[in-house]
This record gives structure tokens, sequence and C-alpha cells, in this order.
């Protein structure tokens, strides 16, 4: 683990190991971006907040998501090189829209995924060369088992942190059959494309990750989680007085796909017995929206759900804290940074005790229902949410004790601190071989 820093955050980090100034830093993620949602944001979190500490960095993107992020900092532009978006990129999405979008991801979308991949890396080598880069950083893609192209690049490479190695909970083993097929092969891979194997340093969020590395990967293993909260945007509401005779609001938020069965949320919502029944908000879009609003009209829900689209992260962060409680029912989530963002809103959250939410929240601030069938899944959301409709108090004090722990184990100011050491620990790696 790397120990806590203790840096003042406005300043420029001193030199790492004796070097003779602070790391000039490449960060490299194709999909960086702050709307696309999921692991799209961590490159830019590292970019954005590097750069506010002073810290010489630079971002390697894909075009597509070029003017979102000039737009977003438009002083730091000259900063960020983008990938071109090719003919063989726009007939490979033509194609993959007409397949179904596992088979079109690992298909059209891996050859085009490689392509520019491939094209990422001459160009961060050019770029290694251009700025004098002490450290390459490629935080996306997270899953452990996913090829890395960043090898032999002039500079020493930080691959993280990664999260991955899920499987389905056993009571929803059935659908392992269709993810277990994408995971064939990968070793074989990632000998052809050597990148993790032999990257300086491999961050990992937990050990279940570890387990999932590449075999032969020679870099040091550091565990440091992939999540965090950026307290500049997220932050809770001045506590809000009791609101007799008005219902208890639930919020759900996230792609709509289906292994997030978000129908566990409403089936539990349709059997919480509490006046006024209470009402659920779902921020999000994906396939599963239309299966989702007919399974609502069944349940005869009427307008107590609400399908509220897809909404920017200020957006987002200005409605939460109007809320009483994140409803999370994902049963393959690696990270779950919304479960993240609402504790730092002040609200507690229901989640499936599975995957990364079970790594942020726990008893003290939040209920996790084990999800040994569906059935036991919705019987215990709807003990849950009943409970918290019937019971403000019980609000207040685990959401209180949510936005203490995010605080406390989840700022992404922290994992800056870390992540300059981990930057450290790659340079003197490096090095070290050198000399040897």
């Amino acid at each position: 683990m790397i120990p806590d820093a203790a840096r003042d955050h406005a300043a420029p980090p001193e030199a790492p190991d004796g070097a003779d100034r602070a790391p000039r830093v490449l960060i490299v993620g194709e999909n960086a971006s702050a709307r696309f949602g999921g692991e799209a944001v961590l490159p830019w979190h590292y970019f954005r907040l590097l750069r506010k500490r002073g810290v010489e960095a630079w971002l390697l993107a894909h075009d597509r998501t070029r003017n979102e992020l000039t737009a977003l900092l438009p002083g730091e532009a000259d900063r960020m090189s983008f990938v071109p978006d090719t003919k063989f990129d726009r007939k490979a999405s033509r194609l993959g829209a007409r397949l179904p979008a596992r088979l079109a991801y690992v298909t059209v979308g891996g050859a085009a995924r490689l392509k520019s991949q491939l094209l990422a890396r001459t160009m961060a080598r050019r770029l290694v060369r251009e700025h004098r880069i002490d450290v390459i950083h490629e935080p996306i893609p997270v899953g452990p088992r996913i090829v890395s192209v960043l090898h032999d690049m002039g500079a020493p490479v930080v691959i993280g942190p990664m999260n991955g190695n899920m499987s389905f909970p056993p009571g929803f083993g059935y659908k392992d059959r269709a993810y277990g097929l994408m995971r064939k092969g990968t070793n074989a891979m990632n000998r052809l494309f050597r990148g993790k194997l032999k990257a300086e340093v491999l961050l990992v969020a937990n050990e279940r990750t570890r387990r999932a590395l590449p075999s032969g990967c020679r870099g040091e293993v550091i565990e440091l989680v992939e999540n965090g909260v950026d307290f500049s945007l997220w932050s809770p509401a001045p506590e809000r007085p009791a609101r007799p005779g008005e219902p208890v609001r639930f919020l759900a938020m996230g792609r709509l796909v289906d292994w997030k069965v978000f129908d566990v949320a409403l089936d539990a919502l349709a059997r919480v017995q509490a006046q006024p029944p209470p009402t659920l908000d779902i921020l999000g879009r994906g396939p599963m929206r239309e299966p989702l609003e007919q399974h609502a009209a069944r349940l005869g829900l009427g307008d107590r759900v609400r399908f509220l689209g897809w909404k920017s992260q200020e957006e987002c962060s200005r409605i939460l804290p109007e809320y009483d409680a994140l409803i999370h029912p994902a049963i393959y989530e690696c990270g779950g940074a919304v479960v993240l963002e609402a504790m730092a809103s002040g609200l507690t959250a229901v989640v499936a005790d599975w995957g990364g939410p079970a790594d942020y929240l726990d008893p003290g601030c939040g209920f996790l229902i084990p999800p040994t069938s569906r059935e036991d899944l919705v019987d215990g959301f709807v003990d849950a949410m009943t409970r918290l409709a019937l019971d403000p108090e019980l609000r207040r004090r685990l959401g209180r004790a949510a936005l203490q722990k995010v605080r406390e184990r989840f700022d992404w100011e922290a994992k800056i601190d870390a992540i300059l050491d981990v930057y450290g620990h790659a340079m003197a790696a490096r090095r070290r071989t050198s000399a040897s």
C-alpha cells in the first residue's frame, strides 16, 4: 500500500526519489470523458487535478471527446492530443450497431479499439520525446484482463487502478455463460500485446482484481481504489427539516443495462408499505429503459416512478441532495461510483452485497442485501426501503455516517497524493532497471 501523502494540495509535489524536478506525466485514456459515465471520467480526473496542482501533465484521448474536453478546460487545450477518428472506426461503429451489444463489443468493437490503441501508442511515443515525459499513466480500461499495447515507450508505464474479475452471484449464475465467453484467450492476447506484462507498476483496487492479472506480469502490484469523489462538485445540502405528509424519495442511477437489475428496485418499491407511498426516480439511459417502463406499468406504479434520462455530473450533483436514499441493486458492478457520489451528497444507500458497492458501504451507513437469489434480493430491498421510508431519523443518521466515510476514505485529492507516490515508484523502478 502507498503511505498517505502529506502534501499541500495547492502546490506541486516535491521531486520523487531524489529527482531534480516533479514528474512530467502523460495520461492515456482513449475514451476520457466527463460525459460518457463509468470509467471514462477517471483519466479526466487525473489530468485536471494534476494540472490544478501545477504538475506538468498531458492527456492523450480519442477525437470523439475532443470538443467536450477542450470546452471543459480551454486553457489546457494545448496539453491535449487526440487519436483521429478513421474510416475504419466509422464502419465498425455502423456494423456494430446492427449486432447484439455484447457481440459487437468483442468483435468489431474490439478490432476498432485495438486499432485506436496502436495508433495511440505511436502518438504517445512521440509525446514522450517531445515533452520529456517521465511517466505514462493508463487509467482505463479498468478490466485486469484487457490488453495494453503501451510497452517499450521510452518512459515507465503505470496501469490502473484496475478493477474486475467479477462473476455473477450464485443466485444469478445463469448469466455468467454469456459474459464468460469474453474472458477466454486473454492470457494469449496479453502475451501478444505485452503492455501489462512489462509495466513498471500495476494498480489494483482489490485482491479479486489482483488474481485476474495476466500471468507473467513483472511490475510492482500496488492496491489503490479506482473510484473517488471530487468534493468540489459533490456535497450535501444543509440538513432538511422533517417533511410530514410528503413521500420519501428514492433514487436509482446508472446505465440502464440488464445486470443493474433495476427491475428489482421496481418490484421492491411496489411492495413497500408506507404512507404516503414512496417514489422512485431513475436517472440514466440504456437499452433496458423501455422494458423497465413496461415493468413499472405492469406493477401499477403510475406516477410513483419517473424515468429522467441522462444527466450531466453537474446536474446530478445539484439534484442528489433532494433525495432520501440511493437504491442500487446491481449484481455485476466492479466499481459503482454512483454509490460514492450519493454518499458524498449525504445519502444512505441500499445495495446488493456484491462487488464494488460492497467495498464502499457498510452496515453503519447503509444496507447491504445478500444476492443469494433474485427473490431474496427483492425481499431484502423491500425490508430496507420500508425501514427507511418509515424512519426519518434512521435516514439522517445513516446519511451522516455515509458522508463521513466517503470524506475520510474516497477523496480524489487523497488519490492524487497517492498517484504521485506511485509515479515515484515507477520512476525508481526504471532507474533500477537501467542501472542493472
